[in-house]
């Protein structure tokens, strides 16, 4: 059975800052600088691991995570020549930006494939259009009329500077009623104090979807319980090299071992992927 992964940090290791990188750059994650080094080796750490497609994630956080809007050109170039299993992600703050829904434009333009929106990291909420930050629409607006997901952490954040009042999933229910035909993917399913709320945003709207990213598969029956409720929406993802995360095959082999079946496992795995980036 394939495996799709849809949340691989495949980022600029030389613009994380300190305090972050103190978190990532640890003996867990050994040889995680030289696979991340090329494509290539990225390709090859996939193979080793099971992985036929991923989604490499990124996004313009530079007040905690050191990221700034040139890890847009970045993904885009790293990835270029391997689209076919590397999906570059991308990212507009309009925090840092004049016009959100140019950069937007110009974003999408280099082959982005989806947008990431951090809040806790880029220190906002999902639904700040509707208050003091009205070009956040324009992000919204220009994925929604390209088809591009548009994937929103959910959950708490251990990272130094991370604020996690934005950490809760619920705002969220703004923008999938203001955007129906946005294609919305709650990462890390809001774990660890959130799961409730979006279970109930992903049973509520159509175009709400969960990754299970960051999520220990072991523990999966206390963050997800109703999993096999929502198995169509619900896509898988490493988080890898975040904290905690070792290996992509031990978390795949794990989550196999919850003894879901082989056609929850399979859409989960790699269908409700698939279908919502198919081969371009």
């Amino acid at each position: 059975m394939p495996v799709f992964d849809i949340h691989l940090h495949v980022q600029p290791w030389s613009m994380v800052r300190r305090d972050a990188l103190d978190l990532i750059d640890d003996p867990a994650h050994t040889g995680a600088r030289e696979i991340l080094a090329s494509a290539a080796s990225v390709l090859r750490y996939l193979d080793s691991e099971g992985v036929e497609r991923a989604c490499c994630v990124n996004y313009v956080s530079p007040e905690v995570m050191g990221f700034t809007r040139e890890v847009n050109d970045w993904i885009a170039d790293f990835t270029r020549a391997h689209r076919h299993r590397l999906l570059p992600v991308g990212s507009v703050n309009p925090l840092h930006e004049a016009d959100a829904g140019a950069e937007t434009r110009r974003v999408l333009d280099l082959g982005i494939r989806m947008i990431k929106v951090h809040p806790p990291h880029q220190l906002f909420s999902p639904n700040a259009y509707r208050a003091d930050l009205p070009q956040l629409a324009d992000v919204y607006r220009e994925c929604e009329s390209r088809g591009i997901p548009v994937m929103f952490h959910t959950g708490t954040s251990v990272f130094p500077s991370a604020r996690n009042v934005f950490a809760d999933p619920m705002p969220v229910d703004d923008v999938a009623v203001d955007f129906p035909r946005l294609t919305i993917i709650l990462a890390h399913a809001g774990r660890p104090l959130y799961g409730r709320t979006a279970f109930f945003l992903a049973r509520r709207h159509p175009n709400v979807h969960l990754d299970l990213s960051g999520i220990p598969p072991k523990a999966m029956g206390r963050y997800v319980p109703r999993l096999a409720e929502v198995a169509d929406k619900v896509l898988w993802g490493s988080d890898w090299p975040a904290p905690g995360v070792t290996s992509l095959r031990k978390n795949i082999d794990d989550f196999r071992a919850l003894g879901y079946g082989q056609v929850i496992e399979r859409k989960v795995l790699w269908e409700n992927a698939v279908r919502m980036f198919p081969s371009s």
